[in-house]
């Protein structure tokens, strides 16, 4: 039987269903978008981290199609959807035919995506999170009451440009950002991703790398 693709996860209608409604329930929730962009950024993102640190192709594949499917949980609840969608990522892969050692691993790394618990807890989990932590950008703010933004939204909407650069040979992991200071600035980029960037330098330890943070061509880790 041919290995699962990523395609035919995106094609899947049952997919499809859970990554709609799961982000119309965080509109309702005030949440910025967690929809086709962001999944398939994170895919692509979570795929490039380990095809650059020379993983093999289906390992990244895998991290591709965690990457995808890693919020589908928000379908049943904001809190705890990472375990939520786990699960629901277990019945969809097995549906579609996937080996129980790779349903394993992206069970893995979706449950271990939320900064209040997860953990590297494999290679795949590791991408996934670097992947899905480095998607700051103002394309996910939906508020377009500039006036009424929270601070979430004002440091979201301040990102214009992100990019997760990933060094083989040097073995670094760098998040760059570049944000519009009359906005936001780094100090509220922290007070709320503190705890995100810490995650993500756990992630790169996993990977043998060193986590790096540069906003404006500053460095700041």
């Amino acid at each position: 039987m041919a290995p699962v693709t990523l395609e035919e996860v995106k094609k899947d209608p049952e997919v499809e269903i859970l990554v709609q409604q799961g982000n119309r329930h965080l509109e309702v929730l005030g949440y910025t978008e967690h929809g086709h962009r962001h999944l398939s950024l994170v895919a692509s993102i979570s795929y490039n981290v380990l095809h650059r640190l020379g993983y093999p192709e289906r390992m990244a594949e895998l991290a591709s199609i965690a990457g995808y499917l890693h919020d589908i949980g928000n379908v049943i609840s904001r809190e705890n959807h990472g375990q939520a969608g786990a699960l629901l990522a277990y019945h969809i892969l097995s549906r579609l035919g996937m080996v129980p050692e790779e349903t394993a691993l992206i069970m893995g790394a979706i449950g271990n995506h939320e900064e209040a618990y997860g953990q590297a807890v494999n290679a795949v989990a590791a991408a996934l999170i670097l992947a899905d932590k480095s998607d700051v950008h103002r394309s996910r703010v939906r508020n377009t009451e500039l006036a009424t933004f929270d601070l979430h939204d004002r440091v979201n909407y301040a990102v214009e440009h992100s990019f997760l650069r990933v060094e083989e040979k040097e073995k670094t992991i760098t998040l760059e950002l570049k944000i519009d200071l009359n906005i936001s600035n780094p100090a509220e980029y922290f007070e709320i991703f503190l705890t995100r960037m810490m995650m993500c330098r756990r992630a790169a330890a996993f990977l043998g790398c060193q986590f790096g943070l540069v906003i404006n061509n500053a460095r700041l880790l």
